[in-house]
């Protein structure tokens, strides 16, 4: 993608004729030239850009700068002017990377980066890269960016960040490690000294040592507010008793000084600055469009001599842009003073943006001047490309602030916001917009001439789309329906994609036949679910969307996870971060559900650690993901890593903020996060809770087993086992065994040899509870053949001691003896984790506290009974009970120190 770059924004701004020399603050920034980050982080108005600038002039390095704007939102406009900026000071630094992204196989972000550092570590002079305004980047994929640059800078580059808010960067790291030199609020304000040299020479004006101090004072050295006072203080006789007359915080004092600045000016150039105060950019050609007289770049550049708060963008003076907060407060004034006029004022603009080629902006103007119809109109002409690049977040605010009545009548715009919400989860919503462009499409199709009207009235303005809707609808009526669970829908309206459109339309195509992977998976035909669904991600990779292709390598992975084939679905996340690696480094954010998925195949092979590098790498590229599951799937891998390392109460913490951060999409939701806390609960002695789980969910041994609620009734089983291992009640032992023996038939049938791994890993515990040790032996042995070759460690390990009672047995009989020696050796390594007393103590009951506390005593049974005032036979169920929870004996127990 060609991402044209605005000169304006590498321009180093020139420095000022009259400026306060500041010796202190360009000693500290020399003094930063040595650490890696320079961060100017402070309030509007207090001089950040005139600071940076007159010290590059001195510095003694070759500086690169870049202006940030909205727009540095796209990472690919960010980098292609970061690029841009870096090659003002190295003509072929950051060449490879613009190369990169031009090509239909652009590098990940970090291959990207890692080039570029390579070619700055080459270079044989230090220079200074100065980001700003960062403040108006609100992209997290830019903050990771970053942070990545700053972790491998070489010593060639310092950064300086101007920025009016912290950025979401690892500022305390970089702190720590010596790495940041931090200026401040408090750093920037004017001294006394200052502020008397800026008001005499810069100012002009000629005040007393005390009236300087008051000023000073009552502005706490923010040096727009002593710039806007002396502005207007010009001409005035009494200076002193001006300065005594005002008062307040800031923002008072600047409405305040603002309306004594405008009130001294001439008409036009007042109405100038009003009418362009809407504008956060301004170049000659936009102020004449959007004031409707000429001679704009002659005004810009008056104002700029005037000390108007104007900063020109570009050494051409083409481009400027007032100060923010001078900016706000004309807007303030604009709005008071011509209350009618801001409307008309955005209108001209958007029209000048449209023109110009920048839709977005032309929105933005449109959405401020409330002219709602131009706004529909924008959205579907922007609508194929915002489409394409996934920009569904941006058109659904749009649409929200659109009335209700204006959308219902635009059958393209309906199936746009059908999109946006489908994306966003607001199913409901969704359907309603579908249901309106069905009934303009059926309109439509009476006869040609109710279909011209409406290209004529303008209701559509983008003719193509409004063909395709039979199309779109479908599509999005499949997903919807698949999102319900709605299979024969899902099924219906997939298949009428497929009958309307032709071979090559591979979006539409690839998207239908993925809908009935995703309904085959749903129904528990995996292998078919595999196949279809890979046959539509391959469509919708030829069709170039590759961020749907990547993002379905995690529903492969899932399938094959069930069906139990370990390696295949590492192979499969494997394939996923290659295909991201040689597409794009917007595909960064697609990536962090597929190292979440590793992180869980590595914890069942019992690689605790890379399981949680891997979560870190998740992380890092996470904090803006577009699919919504994504950040609920980090909690629960780590959760499950905190577990294998016996953190039962972090991992709790965990489960129950996955389940807060949970959203339905259109995977089948076959692993639900309650019964993921029902079985962590278990591990903790939480019956109650576990049972409270049962009835909630309706959940019964005579319930017809289906594979969506496979794992539900796995862990109602465990529920019944450890309801048998509390009070010895042999009809939760014979219940849990029958609901065992039925699942095993269905998931063997089903072929989904993972959930086949587990319940006969339960079979064979139930049977040794049951005090059937032959039975056990031989459910075991099953088990072992089907998951010693996909390398499973923790389905055995976390089944704690019980398991390895068989597996000691197994051993002695000859048993797959390689594979039942290294889980024996995994169990020893457990052991080496064990939680500490604390955490062992937290799976008792209250009841069985007390108990404990009274077992080291002097007390006999009977004694401790009557203490306790239960029978003597209550007591010995609760003491078993605290060692089957703690897997330990009485002897466990003293060298525990658990007493």
């Amino acid at each position: 993608m060609n991402i044209p770059i605005l000169a304006a924004k590498l321009y180093i701004p020139l420095p000022r004729t009259r400026v306060v020399p500041r010796p202190r603050l360009i000693e500290w920034l020399n003094g930063g030239l040595e650490r890696k980050l320079t961060l100017i982080s402070a309030s509007a108005g207090f001089g950040k850009t005139t600071l940076v600038s007159e010290w590059i002039v001195s510095c003694g390095r070759p500086a690169a700068w870049l202006s940030l704007d909205e727009g540095d939102n796209d990472t690919a406009r960010f980098l292609t002017h970061l690029a841009a900026a870096l090659q003002m000071v190295a003509e072929n630094v950051g060449e490879d990377l613009l190369n990169a992204l031009k090509s239909p196989h652009p590098l990940s972000i970090e291959s990207i980066l890692t080039i570029v550092l390579n070619e700055i570590s080459a270079l044989p002079y230090p220079f200074v890269l100065v980001l700003d305004d960062y403040h108006r980047v609100d992209a997290k994929p830019i903050d990771i960016a970053l942070g990545f640059l700053l972790e491998h800078l070489p010593t060639q580059m310092h950064l300086v960040i101007a920025t009016r808010e912290n950025p979401q960067l690892p500022l305390s790291r970089l702190r720590a490690r010596g790495h940041l030199t931090e200026l401040r609020d408090a750093d920037l304000r004017f001294t006394p000294g200052e502020a008397a040299e800026f008001l005499k020479e810069v100012m002009g004006l000629t005040l007393t040592a005390d009236d300087i101090m008051a000023l000073d004072t009552r502005t706490e050295g923010w040096i727009a507010g002593l710039q806007l006072a002396a502005l207007s203080m010009q001409g005035r006789k009494d200076i002193p008793a001006y300065i005594r007359s005002f008062a307040g915080d800031n923002r008072y004092i600047v409405d305040y000084l603002a309306e004594e600045v405008l009130q001294r000016q001439p008409e036009d150039v007042r109405s100038f600055l009003l009418q362009t105060s809407i504008l956060d950019r301004l170049c000659g050609p936009l102020c004449d469009a959007v004031t409707g007289q000429e001679k704009g770049n002659a005004r810009l550049e008056f104002l700029e001599r005037g000390n108007f708060f104007v900063v020109p963008l570009d050494d051409q003076r083409h481009w400027y842009r007032y100060h923010h907060l001078f900016a706000e407060v004309l807007s303030a004034h604009l709005r008071a003073d011509h209350p009618g006029q801001a409307a008309t004022l955005h209108r001209r603009a958007s029209t000048w943006y449209e023109e110009h080629g920048s839709l977005a902006d032309a929105i933005r103007h449109a959405l401020a001047a409330e002219d709602f119809t131009r706004v529909a109109e924008l959205v579907e002409l922007a609508w194929p490309d915002m489409r394409r690049h996934k920009q569904d977040t941006a058109v659904l605010n749009w649409l929200n602030r659109l009335p209700g009545e204006l959308l219902h009548y635009r059958p393209v715009l309906c199936v746009v916001y059908a999109w946006a919400l489908l994306a966003g989860g607001e199913l409901e919503a969704a359907l309603d917009r579908l249901r309106d462009a069905e009934r303009w499409l059926e309109m439509a199709v009476e006869g040609n001439e109710q279909q011209e009207n409406l290209l004529t009235e303008r209701i559509v303005v983008n003719e193509e789309e409004f063909r395709r809707l039979p199309c779109s609808i479908a599509v999005y009526r499949a997903a919807h329906a698949q999102a319900l669970g709605d299979l024969p829908n899902t099924l219906k309206y997939a298949q009428q994609v497929l009958d309307l459109v032709p071979e090559d339309d591979h979006l539409p195509r690839g998207a239908a036949t993925a809908l009935l992977g995703l309904a085959s998976w749903t129904s528990g035909d995996l292998e078919t679910a595999h196949r279809t669904f890979a046959d539509g991600i391959a469509s919708v990779q030829l069709a170039g969307n590759f961020s749907d292709a990547i993002g379905g390598v995690i529903a492969l992975a899932d399938i094959r996870i069930t069906q139990g084939r370990l390696r295949e679905a590492m192979r499969t996340y494997e394939r996923g971060l290659q295909l991201a690696s040689e597409h794009g480094e917007h595909l960064l954010r697609e990536t962090a559900d597929i190292y979440a998925g590793m992180s869980e195949l590595y914890r069942e092979h019992n690689n605790l650690q890379t399981a949680k590098q891997q979560l870190l790498r998740s992380k890092e590229h996470s904090e803006n993901i577009r699919f919504p599951q994504n950040r609920y799937r980090w909690c629960v891998a780590m959760a499950r890593v905190r577990e294998a390392e016996g953190e039962l109460n972090d991992a709790l913490t965990l489960l129950n903020k996955a389940e807060h951060l949970y959203k339905s999409d259109f995977f089948p939701n076959v692993r639900p996060i309650a019964a993921l806390k029902t079985r962590m609960w278990i591990a903790q002695g939480g019956l109650s809770e576990a049972f409270h789980w049962v009835q909630e969910q309706n959940l019964s041994t005579k319930d017809d087993l289906s594979y969506l609620r496979e794992f539900e009734h796995i862990t109602l089983a465990r529920v019944l086992l450890a309801q048998y291992k509390n009070d010895r009640a042999d009809g939760s032992l014979l219940e849990a065994m029958e609901l065992l023996e039925r699942l095993l038939q269905a998931a063997e049938a089903g072929k989904r040899t993972g959930s086949v791994i587990e319940i006969l890993v339960l079979q064979a515990l139930a049977h040794q509870m049951a005090g059937n040790s032959q039975a056990g032996l031989l459910s075991l042995e099953h088990v072992l053949n089907l998951a010693e070759p996909e390398g499973y460690v923790r389905i055995f390990v976390d089944e704690g001691q019980p398991m390895v009672i068989l597996l000691e047995a197994a051993l002695k009989q000859g048993i797959a003896p390689n594979y039942v020696s290294n889980l024996v050796a995994a169990f020893d390594e457990a052991k080496e984790r064990t939680p500490g007393k604390d955490v062992i103590i937290q799976r008792l009951s209250g009841r069985e506290h007390d108990v404990l506390r009274l077992l080291k005593s002097e007390l006999s049974g009977p004694e401790m009974a009557r203490e306790l005032r239960v029978s003597l036979n209550t007591l010995r169920t609760h003491t078993k009970s605290i060692y089957d929870k703690l897997e330990v004996n009485n002897r466990r127990a003293e060298e525990l120190h658990l007493f």
